[in-house]
């Protein structure tokens, strides 16, 4: 039987943003071979808890809401989106049981920044506030709505990641997102950066036998064109069939 892979609705304000984002992560899921499973963002935590019970993975997808910054206790950043606050208890639901289960997480753009937070990490709110001199200009990270590449990002040699995409070279992403890692959570580590001002693209898990992953990029956009992206979802559903 094919394994069931949770997704939370991304937005619970923005329907429109959901309706449109959503079809492409569940596509990409069955390309690889799982069954998308909609998670719903409305209920009791306990309605929620059952709708993803039977799931043996979890993808925590992207959105154009920005993480509560008081939950890594930081003051907000007038550039700083609207928190959703049910997506997040959501996707502190879906991780609680991701880790108390040990199913499989993936975790994009929004994803990487839900998952790093709530393993106790912090988010730089606006990337190009954080970087010095003229070093924002060099990459807009936020290119991806409208090319099919914003940049390039570089794989740590002998990753999780690595091994999936099968290169240590640079990778050509989609991106879209202003913010992202700074301080890393409790058993994650670092394994891709954009190379042109080091802004962290990638986590991994440390536990070698929990299949916990996390990109900056949109592979769900890219699965046609792009070996890489499609191996990024068959890793997923192939950890959650095990």
């Amino acid at each position: 039987m094919p394994p069931r892979i949770a997704i939370p609705v991304p937005h619970s304000l923005d329907p429109d943003y959901a309706q449109r984002a959503m079809p492409q992560y569940e596509r990409a899921v069955e390309l690889a071979g799982g069954v998308p499973v909609r998670i719903p963002l409305y209920g009791t935590a306990a309605e929620i808890t059952r709708s993803f019970a039977d799931c043996d993975g979890i993808l925590l997808p992207g959105s154009n809401a920005d993480v509560d910054p008081a939950k890594f206790g930081a003051e907000r950043s007038p550039r700083t989106a609207n928190a959703d606050l049910r997506r997040e208890e959501a996707d502190r639901l879906l991780l609680r049981d991701a880790y108390e289960h040990r199913k499989p997480v993936l975790g994009i753009c929004y994803g990487l920044q839900s998952l790093n937070v709530f393993c106790g990490g912090s988010l730089i709110q606006h990337i190009p506030d954080s970087l010095p001199g003229e070093t924002p200009a060099r990459v807009n990270h936020d290119a991806g709505k409208t090319v099919a590449v914003a940049h390039t990002v570089d794989i740590e040699p002998g990753s999780r990641l690595a091994g999936i995409v099968r290169t240590e070279a640079a990778l050509p992403v989609n991106s879209s997102h202003h913010q992202s890692a700074d301080g890393i959570g409790n058993a994650l580590r670092v394994v891709a950066r954009c190379a042109a001002d080091g802004i962290i693209e990638a986590l991994e898990g440390t536990d070698s036998d929990h299949f916990v992953i996390a990109v900056q990029w949109h592979p769900e956009r890219s699965v046609d064109q792009d070996d890489a992206s499609r191996a990024i979802f068959r890793a997923l559903v192939e950890a959650a069939s095990g």
